[in-house]
């Protein structure tokens, strides 16, 4: 379990709101320092505006979307924010976390060993993941 640096609201209900969530034992530390950095940089207020407290997913036992191989969420090693505003095939030119003032949580992201498939394939900006493409 992964305990939140700040309160998340889960996307499909934004009054529901979330402090810890289910994921693979092994990326439990660089989740929890993600979330700890992003606070440090942005602060609340702007964690909030961002939509950086959307909870979209973690852990979820599925294969990947319109295929038959497991999808990342499967292991518990990957995670979704704000799928609303940064649908699984929108690319840069619409979703929100394309946008400049995300590029530092991507280098936070980034830096805890997880890979954007936004920045990497130019999808899914909603979803980063533990592992390499």
């Amino acid at each position: 379990m992964v305990d939140l640096a700040y309160p998340m609201k889960i996307a499909w209900d934004k009054s529901q709101v979330i402090r810890r969530f289910r994921c693979h034992a092994k990326v439990e530390a660089p989740l929890k320092r993600i979330f700890q950095k992003t606070l440090a940089h942005y602060g609340a207020a702007d964690v909030s505006r961002l939509a950086l407290d959307i909870f979209g997913g973690c852990y979820n036992y599925r294969p990947m979307r319109g295929g038959k191989s497991w999808s990342m969420h499967a292991f518990g090693i990957a995670v979704d924010l704000d799928p609303e505003n940064n649908q699984l095939k929108w690319g840069r030119d619409r979703a929100k976390f394309a946008k400049p003032e995300y590029v530092p949580f991507w280098n936070i992201v980034e830096s805890e060993g997880a890979v954007s498939l936004g920045r990497v394939a130019n999808r899914d900006f909603m979803h980063f993941q533990f592992a390499r493409l």
